[in-house]
């Protein structure tokens, strides 16, 4: 009797597994590759040479996974994303220095890169930003959310980030698909830039918002649609709810009204 139950209830689970046609091992093997290009990049220890090796050959697999056109295999993306690391390392190393300049709790840059979960999640989006511009499918997702486990913070890899960028604390931090962000931005914890309507339909409509250069936005904060644009050198106050452009230099607070109820017996 508890036989025939056990494989009812299996042939029930591989009916609707058949519906499902991922290999759980891709979000391991991506981990895997995502340390792999830290300590290649960052630790002294790592020979460059042997980690360079070693992620060619991680890649490689991840792409066997991951791919399905034979006749554009996407491990032939690897030696153009390796041509782009030089450049992303640059871009990574100023956004450390912001990172550093800007947090008069720094008290080196090594600390930055060690312990900053702001600076892992500017790392990992502009790592996997660059696989998202060579068509690589859900690997880049997939890094975002070794980000997003690890610091709480959701940069979609979709989205456009200029140079150098700082967010500190980083902790419920999300950053839309189509968002685009320019050169020395500042974010804190807790600022959604997202989306006025979350709808399929939208899928290939710019759907959040634009941050221009040296726009600081404080903890909290929520802006949000596509055609909403924060100007220039403008500052942003916490728990501010935006869904309007604001011209440059602007300063926008959100005033909290405190009212207590007394019984008076």
């Amino acid at each position: 009797m508890v036989t025939t139950i056990k494989q009812n209830i299996i042939k029930e689970i591989e009916v609707e597994k058949a519906k499902v046609s991922n290999l759980y091992r891709i979000k391991s093997e991506t981990k895997k590759f995502t340390d792999q290009l830290f300590l290649t990049l960052f630790d002294k220890e790592t020979d460059v040479t042997t980690g360079m090796d070693e992620l060619e050959k991680q890649f490689k697999n991840l792409a066997d996974l991951v791919c399905f056109k034979e006749e554009d295999p996407c491990r032939e993306i690897w030696t153009d994303f390796m041509k782009k690391l030089p450049d992303i390392l640059r871009k990574l190393n100023k956004d450390a220095c912001f990172i550093k300049d800007n947090d008069p709790a720094a008290n080196s840059i090594d600390e930055v890169y060690l312990a900053y979960p702001g600076f892992y999640a500017i790392a990992i989006y502009r790592l996997s930003n660059a696989l998202l511009e060579f068509g690589l499918p859900i690997v880049p997702r997939l890094m975002s959310e070794c980000a997003h486990t690890s610091t709480g913070t959701d940069i979609n890899p979709g989205a456009k980030i200029g140079n150098p960028f700082f967010i500190d604390h980083a902790t419920g931090v999300v950053i839309g698909e189509t968002c685009e962000i320019e050169d020395r931005v500042k974010i804190y914890q807790g600022v959604t830039l997202g989306a006025l309507l979350v709808d399929k339909n939208l899928r290939n409509v710019k759907r959040h918002p634009t941050i221009k250069s040296d726009v600081t936005i404080y903890a909290n904060a929520t802006i949000l649609g596509g055609k909403t644009i924060i100007g220039e050198g403008s500052t942003i106050g916490g728990n501010v709810w935006l869904t309007k452009s604001v011209d440059s230099k602007s300063t926008v607070t959100h005033k909290m009204m405190v009212k207590i109820n007394e019984n008076n017996e």
